[in-house]
């Protein structure tokens, strides 16, 4: 089998055009991402994914941000709008774990049936007393064992779904003021109170199948951004013990100094195993997977593990899952 690309890219719009088949039939891109702009019907989603398969002629992961909240793509009419992660949390007490299992068994549903098969979630961010707004109502709690026992909830009703869950931010964002798509946040807590709390989460669901970096920089590890820098990488191996495949959060975020095939260059070296690349121009796309390649050995390795992972979905009763998760909010 050849090498995958190792990227993850995005399209401009509800189909792809000639220049983009022809791209990403050279690039031979791990996956793809759909945001916003390029989802329109159930029946245009459903085509653009087989699209984007036949370009590298694969059943190759099609993954999405479909957290709930403020980061949905799908959303009503026509899909199911979802409270925020943290007031959804909130809501249902100490039936939450239960709660983010029927809810993300439902987005799972949702996804699947348009051949998305891929989520970026669950996020397990430590919230805090000085956590950004961009993040906090996207948390699950600011306890790390509450946190890990609802991702793990949410992880599960994804697999059970057919859809492969995305670990975000490894190793912890929580601690962010500011917010990376614009600044790069420094994180000061020493590596004890980081091991304690913010690692903890990504510690206990180390086994899922993928994982995102986070844009930030640790004072305690490295002045590099963990998604640049080998020392927090190192950290994310053989501390957390994550051996799965690695993606980097969105190189195109303003957290990140430095030219695109630089970036992609430099978190390839610190251990990442495929670059995402969101919202840029098909010269940019083309810019980071010539400087990205093909996938390390090891990094095929892990994402043909990931591939293989995914199940058909059980079977399930949406109008009865749907009343049963109603229940558990209104009983709360």
């Amino acid at each position: 089998m050849n090498r995958f690309g190792a990227t993850i890219l995005d399209a401009d719009g509800l189909s792809l055009s000639a220049e983009e088949k022809a791209f990403f039939r050279d690039v031979n891109p791990y996956g793809f991402i759909l945001f916003a702009r390029n989802i329109d019907s159930p029946d245009q989603v459903r085509a653009l994914c087989a699209e984007m398969r036949a370009c590298v002629g694969r059943d190759a992961p099609v993954t999405i941000d479909q957290e709930g909240g403020r980061v949905q793509r799908l959303r009503a009419p026509v899909w199911t709008e979802w409270t925020p992660p943290l007031d959804f949390v909130t809501a249902a007490g100490e039936k939450a774990a239960e709660a983010m299992y029927l809810r993300y068994r439902l987005i799972a549903a949702e996804l699947h049936a348009l051949g998305i098969d891929s989520n970026c979630a669950p996020m397990v961010d430590v919230a805090g007393p000085g956590t950004h707004d961009f993040l906090h109502n996207r948390c699950y709690g600011t306890d790390p064992d509450t946190v890990a026992k609802l991702g793990r909830a949410a992880a599960e009703g994804m697999i059970a779904g057919g859809v492969i869950p995305v670990l975000k931010h490894i190793p912890g964002h929580g601690r962010a003021t500011m917010d990376s798509h614009y600044d790069l946040p420094r994180v000061a807590a020493s590596l004890e109170e980081l091991d304690a709390v913010d690692f903890a989460p990504f510690r206990a669901l180390k086994d899922l199948p993928m994982g995102m970096t986070a844009h930030l920089v640790y004072d305690a590890i490295d002045d590099k951004p963990a998604t640049l820098s080998e020392k927090v990488m190192k950290v994310i191996r053989e501390d957390i013990g994550f051996e799965n495949l690695i993606m980097t959060d969105d190189l195109a975020m303003k957290a990140l100094e430095g030219s695109l095939a630089d970036l992609a260059r430099q978190a390839l070296a610190a251990g990442c195993d495929v670059i995402l690349h969101c919202n840029g121009t098909l010269a940019d796309r083309r810019e980071v997977a010539e400087a990205a390649g093909e996938m390390s050995f090891g990094a095929q390795t892990r994402a043909l593990r990931a591939l293989n992972g995914r199940m058909a979905p059980d079977d399930i009763d949406i109008p009865r899952a749907t009343a049963q998760l109603e229940t558990l909010l209104s009983r709360a």
